[in-house]
């Protein structure tokens, strides 16, 4: 039987939520944690219907919460979840605009003082005993039962959790050292040479491979014309960051009216909104993202197209858009609006120059690759000093997304022509306080199937 705490006590209460769906069949989960012996003073688990993440979070808050005051109403509560949104809303960060959530925090405001609770972001690989009471509870819902907590293993799990952790170490952790290790054993290598796994255990596919880049060097071009920037300021041999990186995640925009038959299509051209399709692509994009619940931040292209995309996301999110100008595409000049075949046709010369030199810009004062290299590379640190371990969902164009992902592999300049991106698609990038980076996705369109 849990023990009673004496008054004034400290209490961690660790609360998640989730839906399959979203909306979809929902559940909570909260515990009440002693913060000096690890010890469960408290858990509670709850189906709740059908409802989105958010409020299957914030419910999962509420349930915490009371459980803590139920334990002790005069003690100090530390708030951990892994729900960056709860959290910043709030700790009065964030303001809350969706009309769900504005009666829930309401809520669960009202529960203790503000001057007794705080908030703190965790990652979800940390928050997994609320996490599977959470899911415990979408189980017996499913099963038209109520959870039970004398039929719950989430305590047991959690516990055999942290006795592994404490002999192999989590997925970060374990990543983290593993860079610790080469740094060791690569000490001789030299900053231009060696390779990089991805590491990370929060996406799918890792297409990570090539020489790490140094995140702070912006690429440019030398009085004599030579790239730089797409090689580490940094060996293996100095320390390496043991923590969470940057992360973006890089969206192309949804359709427009030129992208289905590939028509050049950048920032001196018309501007074109999104079609039918390129909406429907950005809200099953929106979905997938208000599933996942990632999403910290989201910054996006000053283009049209980009900012629909970027509001549909925000709107299922309840972020705000942050513009970040460099994210804009390529200026194509004269090509503007152009196939590839009109192109060759009636600018010849140009697109062989284009196609054979980074530094060759499409007919009629257009930008050149290694004109946009510098531009996006710039926006890229001005991002990543903004928001240092954070995950930032960043809604941008073929060419700035390609450039990130050429950048951090230390590709040469001829690999933009050598991927493939699809319209409403996802990349990501880590960027790591050492100077490293670390391709996760690349085009992943799993989300409009």
């Amino acid at each position: 039987m849990p023990s009673v705490p004496a008054a004034g006590r400290q209490f961690v209460v660790e609360a998640d939520g989730g839906s399959r769906g979203n909306p979809g069949p929902a559940g909570y989960g909260a515990v009440v944690l002693d913060p000096a012996t690890g010890e469960t003073l408290a858990e509670a688990a709850e189906f709740i219907g059908v409802a989105t993440n958010n409020v299957a979070e914030y419910k999962g808050l509420i349930a915490g919460l009371r459980a803590a005051r139920e334990l002790d109403p005069s003690a100090s509560v530390r708030v951990r979840m892994d729900s960056k949104l709860v959290v910043e809303q709030m700790s009065g960060r964030w303001k809350i605009k969706h009309p769900d959530m504005r009666p829930l925090a309401a809520e669960a405001a009202r529960i203790l003082p503000p001057s007794q609770v705080s908030y703190e972001w965790i990652p979800r690989e940390r928050n997994k005993h609320a996490d599977r009471l959470a899911n415990e509870a979408m189980d017996a819902g499913k099963r038209g039962e109520r959870w039970s907590p004398s039929r719950s293993t989430a305590d047991l799990s959690s516990a055999a959790d942290a006795s592994a952790a404490r002999v192999v170490g989590d997925a970060a952790a374990g990543a983290a050292r593993a860079r610790a290790a080469l740094a060791g054993a690569g000490a001789g290598m030299g900053a231009g040479s060696g390779s990089r796994a991805g590491s990370g255990a929060d996406t799918g596919a890792l297409v990570s491979a090539g020489v790490p880049v140094a995140a702070g060097v912006a690429a440019s071009t030398s009085a004599q014309g030579t790239e730089v920037g797409s090689a580490p300021s940094v060996g293996w041999g100095t320390s390496a960051d043991l923590g969470a990186p940057a992360t973006f995640v890089l969206l192309r925009h949804g359709e427009t009216a030129l992208t289905p038959s590939k028509r050049f299509s950048g920032s001196g051209g018309s501007d074109p909104e999104l079609s039918a399709v390129g909406r429907g692509q950005a809200e099953r994009a929106a979905a997938a993202f208000a599933e996942r619940g990632t999403i910290e931040a989201i910054v996006s292209s000053p283009l049209r197209r980009c900012r629909e995309t970027a509001a549909a996301v925000a709107a299922r999110l309840g972020l705000d858009v942050h513009i970040e100008e460099g994210l804009r595409e390529t200026d194509f000049g004269a090509w503007e609006g152009l196939t590839f075949g009109e192109v060759r046709e009636r600018y010849p010369d140009d697109l062989d120059a284009w196609l054979g030199s980074a530094k060759a810009a499409p007919t009629g004062g257009g930008e050149s690759f290694a004109t946009v290299a510098r531009r996006v590379a710039a926006a890229r640190d001005r991002l990543i000093a903004a928001y240092p371990r954070r995950t930032v969902l960043a809604v941008t164009h073929v060419t700035p997304i390609k450039t990130l992902v050429r950048l951090a592999l230390g590709a040469p300049p001829e690999s933009l022509f050598r991927m493939e991106l699809s319209a409403a698609s996802i990349s990501a990038v880590a960027y790591y306080a050492d100077g490293n980076a670390s391709v996760r996705v690349l085009n992943d369109t799993g989300h409009l199937r």
